[in-house]
């Protein structure tokens, strides 16, 4: 199913990303991992890609194995970064013979050491480039990223929306946020890209709490905010990795809670591959009747 179609059918939609194993034993326990969530019977689930195909073959893998064994809807990433435009239409081929219909299109980031992004030689500098790629050979259902907190690299946030005006006018049918914690944030997002004329459904990006220096790492690389009294929650219980959790599961319940009955039109889970916080979170969600059962 395209994922346009599923947010006009489904709504609120739960997806769900993960990034692909590094050995054939974690292989096995993530498919176990999908499996089991398979029951919160998710719209679709997200499979990340490393810059330059770095994790393509497992990403490939990965995508063929859920669809086939799972049949559960995939969304591919592809990125920009590290790869030929040749290069990217290669993959793009290996997706639509494996018969994916939903690729999120992505910049992706530039290596640890180097200063900024530099477009790969024969390659592009912008996911609007590639969203235009894509659209203009393939059949596939497009998605981007956008940035509630503007991305770290704009100049400033009107910048960075006429990016995202771009990008949804080279093809993108679809956009899902980078992670954030402060709903409001999101909201004035949203009005923003209405009132530049952007129509079409925006994704929450949700990433649940579960270590605290983890957090702390996200969101300083892509500019996202803890709340001051969030922030003073975690810093209180640093010392207790289990109180931690359940912090942030509680946190993440309400949020996700408030943002669907707000309109949001789903949600989507940054996992790290991991099950019992967005399975918590789910369970709440459908406890309280603010997320349907299928």
């Amino acid at each position: 199913m395209r994922i346009v179609d599923a947010l006009r059918d489904e709504r609120p939609t739960i997806s769900f990303e993960f990034f692909p194993p590094k050995n054939d034993a974690a292989a096995a326990e993530l498919l176990a991992t999908i499996g089991a969530m398979r029951a919160l019977q998710p719209a679709f689930v997200s499979i990340t890609y490393g810059a330059g195909g770095s994790s393509r073959d497992r990403s490939l893998d990965l995508i063929r194995r859920i669809k086939g064994e799972l049949s559960l809807e995939v969304m591919a990433h592809l990125t920009c970064a590290g790869s030929s435009a040749e290069e990217l239409r290669a993959f793009a081929r290996e997706l639509a013979a494996a018969g994916v219909q939903n690729v999120l299109a992505l910049r992706g980031d530039p290596p640890r050491d180097a200063v900024g992004f530099r477009a790969p030689a024969g390659g592009f500098a912008h996911a609007s480039d590639l969203t235009a790629l894509l659209a203009g050979g393939y059949e596939f259902c497009i998605g981007g990223a956008c940035y509630p907190e503007t991305h770290t690299e704009a100049v400033d946030a009107d910048t960075d929306l006429q990016h995202l005006v771009t990008k949804v006018n080279a093809g993108a049918s679809y956009l899902i946020t980078q992670l954030f914690f402060e709903n409001e944030r999101y909201f004035a997002f949203v009005a923003r890209a209405r009132a530049a004329g952007i129509t079409v459904p925006i994704i929450p990006g949700i990433m649940p709490i579960t270590n605290f220096e983890q957090v702390q790492r996200f969101t300083t690389m892509c500019g996202a905010t803890i709340p001051a009294r969030l922030r003073a929650e975690l810093e209180r219980n640093a010392s207790d990795p289990a109180a931690i959790v359940d912090l942030g599961v509680a946190f993440a319940a309400l949020q996700c809670a408030d943002l669907l009955a707000r309109g949001a039109p789903g949600l989507h889970f940054y996992t790290l591959n991991k099950s019992p916080a967005v399975r918590a979170i789910v369970s709440a969600l459908r406890a309280e009747a603010v997320l349907a059962a299928a």
